[in-house]
């Protein structure tokens, strides 16, 4: 007869079994990420690192929450945005079984690993990584099947960066760009884009990758082509854009304050917006206002992972650490529902169930909300959507928000819209007519004199 206290355990020991092996039997994705956490990006890789440890928490309430046998988990590597580092660190994840991946962070490393990441049917979804396909080498958007970005890439950012020009009834400008693949595909992207518009373009200055210690040349060239618009159309029609990094700046430190480079608009964009290094030319960037385009997309849950920063200690969250949480979702809900229905793993099908769930995700299928915006993917599995915020060099000397460019729209929402500096014309000094001629009179002193000469000849003749 078996005791009923044997009993008890006998059940309590077949619940606990039970339990445990639905824990064990939790499948854990391992997803690798790849960012600068000791790099000259550190600032914006550990921000990532921190976003992703909030997504590990969020999506592993949100498997156990709905019964999902799935957990998810990072495996952070510092790759200091170099190249050939990517590289070793992404042949390490492969080796152990990783080949999901989020990062790297620059279109160097994204190059550098390309092929083995093909050839080895690796996925990875950059949050920062910008330049065009092409310039990193894709032929075709096929070469580039299993890697995705989700920050808008710069062709993308020049259709805001002429938007702005559009907006402004700018008729004429001239281009100055860093001579690398980034500086040039901007610079290529946004030509035909100012060309439709009606922009004239009067000049197109290259300078040298390796910054130049002195940017005469250069700027002599911008200023005969800002010369040339601004005798056709007014200064207040045109503009300069630059696309720089933040030696911009000394090439404005070595122009002249009288320049006619001061007395036009200048447009930036990502490589320029809230620089540091403003401080050192503050007088002649306030003049012209830089205004400066950079990624900046927010959506529905936003607030949500803000709060959870700033609860952790984190302050708020950067543009690149929002991409790097959705990244997280994405590839979390892909490889769960791509597991529950085909029952194993597959790279092929997991590429397209990773533009399917971007989708969904986007739009809340899911109960929950993207954290930077919908997230459209085009044709080279790059994100075609999200807007750029529009950064200018205020009369206080700080980066402050001078409006917005809305992808939905195509249109910008200016908050502080850029007035052209003013052109002080000299007041002609009057020409001096010639004097009427007027008999010429005697000096009161040469008057007094005669006077006491007269009296004293008529004193003298009296006393004769």
């Amino acid at each position: 007869m078996v005791n009923i206290n044997s009993m008890r355990l006998y059940i309590f020991v077949f619940v606990v079994l039970i339990l445990l092996i639905g824990i064990t039997s939790a499948e854990e994705i391992k997803i690798g990420v790849l960012v600068d956490r000791s790099g000259p990006l550190a600032t914006y890789g550990n921000d990532i690192k921190n976003a992703l440890d909030i997504a590990k928490e969020d999506i592993n309430t949100y498997f156990s929450e709905r019964g999902l046998n799935f957990t998810v988990d990072f495996i952070v590597e510092d790759t200091k945005v170099d190249p050939n580092l990517a590289l070793q660190k992404v042949q390490s994840f492969h080796e152990r079984g990783i080949d999901l991946i989020i990062g790297p962070m620059g279109s160097g490393e994204v190059s550098n690993i390309k092929d083995y990441v093909s050839s080895n049917k690796m996925i990875i979804i950059s949050p920062s990584s910008t330049a065009l396909p092409t310039i990193i080498g894709f032929a075709k958007p096929e070469d580039k099947k299993y890697i995705f970005r989700f920050v808008g890439t710069d062709d993308l950012q020049s259709t805001a960066i002429a938007g702005e020009i559009s907006s402004l009834g700018i008729k004429g400008v001239v281009i100055t760009y860093i001579g690398n693949p980034w500086g040039k595909g901007l610079y290529e992207e946004i030509k035909p884009k100012l060309e439709k518009e009606g922009v004239e373009i009067a000049k197109v200055v290259e300078y040298p990758d390796q910054t130049p210690a002195d940017f005469s040349p250069y700027i002599s060239s911008l200023e005969d082509g800002v010369r040339s618009l601004v005798e056709k159309y007014g200064n207040d029609k045109v503009a300069v854009i630059a696309f720089s990094y933040e030696e911009v700046y000394t090439m404005l430190a070595q122009t002249d304050i009288n320049s006619i480079l001061f007395k036009v608009l200048w447009f930036g964009c990502d490589g320029t917006a809230k620089s540091g290094r403003i401080s050192d030319v503050i007088d002649k960037v306030k003049t012209i206002g830089m205004y400066s385009t950079l990624f900046e997309s927010k959506g529905p849950a936003y607030d949500s992972l803000k709060e959870k920063y700033i609860a952790k200690g984190y302050g708020e969250p950067y543009q690149y650490a929002m991409n790097a949480y959705d990244a997280a979702w994405v590839i979390a809900l892909a490889y769960s529902e791509l597991i529950e229905e085909k029952g194993s793993y597959d790279p092929d099908m997991m590429v397209t169930e990773i533009r399917e769930v971007t989708e969904r995700y986007s739009n809340g299928v899911y109960g929950v909300q993207p954290v930077s915006g919908k997230i459209t993917l085009n044709e080279w599995n790059d994100r075609a959507s999200g807007d750029y915020a529009i950064y200018y060099v205020s009369e206080e000397g700080k980066w402050d928000l001078a409006g917005l460019w809305r992808f939905e729209t195509g249109e910008v929402e200016w908050i502080h819209k850029p007035v052209p500096p003013q052109i002080v014309t000299p007041t002609a000094t009057p020409t001096p007519t010639a004097p009427t001629e007027t008999p010429a009179k005697p000096t009161p002193g040469f008057e007094i004199l005669a006077l006491i000469a007269g009296i004293g000849i008529a004193f003298a003749l009296r006393r004769t």
